[in-house]
């Protein structure tokens, strides 16, 4: 199972409908012959063996990059992985003892709650109608005015369950995030538009609103992430030489435990034993990653020239910071960042490049970005799966591997004749990859450096690195008491760049909980778990129905659209 999961989110990493489209020659003529910094030499158009070769060379690096931190993540921080969570709870549903009645009742809830999630989800595709603008997922629930500002609840139950999951300061975190983002700051810069930046620009424009999202949110994310990987490594440090650390100050939260949870205790000290029994040595995590990088470093220049070999070395040298900041902050919000971590990536490789190939090296670099970082938190979800079903961690690492090896021969042998049979990436096809235009412009503004931002965005980036950074710190030096209401940064974070809508979602979610516990604190400890397992899984189920759908061309026949009435 772990495999064939593997087989079909590996894709997504590889850019297929992205980076990896943008260079062909149909997205160089879209943007134009004549658009200044587009040269008909940065294009590659796809190609098998060369496709296989290069999601081969950089796929297995992000699963060996995090491993020795697996503890860290899943039995230290606690991180709840909501999606891996909700899988593990289906999965252990398929394998309850009949006698035991709770587990029995939880199996009836999981089950119902899933039903409902699906058939919810069904229901509102009758809705949706074509575009992004119908349907429930933009129903403008708390006005037209917020809806604006992405500020409105879309129904959806995959993130209701998130909130269910998550820790209720992760929840909260992400609604602060919204409110300092979206009700604050990004209206605040949008009202300078024609002085910061110019006016005209497209939502995607990174030397428009679209660069101060991603550059912010990556701020905030590196200053959280980078202080936590830091402070792992002190820890540890001091852990090798004796020197007494207690436990409690490694956790972001904990727990609250009463008189009724020994019973719980003892299935948690199990599931400890048994994700600890199959150690993955550390020198065989490190001995895979820099065996792995050194193979890159030579191959990747072959398959890309403009991306010099100390390029690519420098990229596998920051590559595992990156990848522990993306795992972390999926575990907290179920939001894989990958395409982010790209993005900034492929800005930067293509400025050190310059024009001179600058749009290859920046792509070519915003996949092994991607791919490193998605499949790094994609492993430690699945881990995360693993402890709560008593699987063998180290099964799960050669699932992944197997599964990854399948995805380097699958994925691209799938998108290349799909490549071959259609017109891929024309504006009159059904296959439009708008995406694909768009990393190619980032590309070409890469290559003009950061002198091309929108003004005052790398002040801003500074000020929210530092402010990741102390609040940290803060949450750290500050008793539990107090620090338990201190927002998490890195949760915080991701509503800059995704948007609001989720964070309405999440704290619905949070609210509901927050209530149960205060009418049958038992109840909401029993079923929580498993009532959001089945909203996130029924919600996850309906996708394939749908994929199923948009594949034959059949489109939901209503769209059902909110704007201001006629006499406003």
């Amino acid at each position: 199972m772990a495999s064939l999961l593997v087989v079909l989110l590996t894709p997504l990493s590889w850019g297929f409908g992205s980076y990896m489209l943008s260079m062909d020659e149909k997205t160089y003529k879209l943007i134009g012959e004549d658009y200044p910094g587009n040269r008909a030499e940065d294009v590659k158009n796809p190609g098998l063996l060369w496709m296989m070769g290069f999601t081969f060379v950089v796929s297995f690096l992000g699963l060996f990059s995090l491993v020795p931190l697996r503890k860290v993540m899943v039995l230290d921080y606690k991180l709840t992985y909501p999606s891996g969570t909700a899988t593990a709870m289906l999965i252990n549903s398929f394998h309850t003892s009949s006698g035991a009645e709770l587990a029995s009742k939880q199996v009836s809830c999981l089950g119902k709650y899933l039903s409902i999630s699906f058939f919810w989800s069904c229901f509102k595709w009758f809705f949706s109608g074509v575009g992004d603008s119908c349907g429930f997922d933009n129903f403008p629930s708390l006005g037209l005015a917020l809806y604006k500002n992405t500020f409105y609840f879309d129904f959806s139950p995959t993130y209701i369950g998130c909130g269910l999951i998550c820790p209720h300061i992760v929840n909260c975190s992400v609604l602060l995030g919204a409110i300092i983002s979206w009700g604050f700051l990004w209206p605040f810069v949008s009202r300078h538009a024609g002085d910061w930046y110019p006016a005209d620009l497209g939502a995607n424009d990174f030397k428009g609103l679209y660069g101060y999202k991603v550059f912010v949110a990556i701020s905030l994310i590196l200053g959280d992430g980078l202080y936590n990987l830091i402070k792992i490594i002190a820890i540890t440090f001091k852990e090798t030489c004796k020197i007494s650390t207690r436990q409690k100050d490694l956790p972001i939260f904990k727990e609250v435990l009463d008189s009724e949870t020994s019973k719980r205790l003892l299935e948690e000290k199990k599931r400890d034993e048994v994700f600890l029994k199959d150690r993955i040595p550390f020198w065989f995590a490190a001995s895979g990653y820099v065996g792995l990088a050194a193979i890159s470093t030579a191959t990747i220049p072959i398959i890309f020239p403009p991306l010099k070999w100390y390029l690519v070395l420098c990229s596998y040298i920051i590559a595992p910071a990156l990848a522990f900041c993306n795992s972390y902050g999926t575990g907290l919000t179920d939001w894989n960042l990958a395409s982010t971590y790209g993005k900034i990536g492929l800005f930067i490789f293509a400025s050190l490049v310059g024009s001179n190939g600058g749009v290859i090296a920046g792509l070519a670099a915003c996949g092994v970005m991607m791919s490193i970082v998605s499949t790094a938190a994609d492993l430690m979800q699945d881990f995360k799966t693993g402890y709560l079903t008593l699987s063998s961690a180290r099964s799960m690492f050669v699932s992944q591997l197997v599964g990854t090896a399948m995805g380097c021969v699958i994925a691209p042998l799938t998108f290349w004749l799909f490549w071959r049979a259609f017109d891929i990436g024309s504006p009159d096809s059904p296959y439009k990859a708008p995406y694909a235009i768009i990393y190619r412009e980032m590309a070409i503004l890469g290559i003009q450096g950061f002198s091309e931002l929108p003004k005052h965005c790398l002040e801003l980036c500074l000020f929210f690195f530092a402010v990741a950074v102390a609040v940290n710190f803060l949450r750290d030096v500050t008793p539990k008491r107090v620090s338990q209401f201190i927002p998490i940064p890195m949760a915080m974070a991701v509503p800059f760049y995704i948007g609001a809508y989720f964070a309405i979602d999440m704290f619905v979610g949070t609210v509901i909980l927050f209530v149960w516990e205060r009418l049958n604190r038992k109840d909401a400890e029993d079923y929580a778990g498993a009532v959001a397992s089945g909203l996130i899984c029924g919600d996850g189920i309906w996708t394939i129905p749908s994929a199923v759908l948009s594949i034959f061309r059949i489109n939901p026949p209503i769209c059902m659209y909110f704007g201001p009435s006629s006499s406003s």
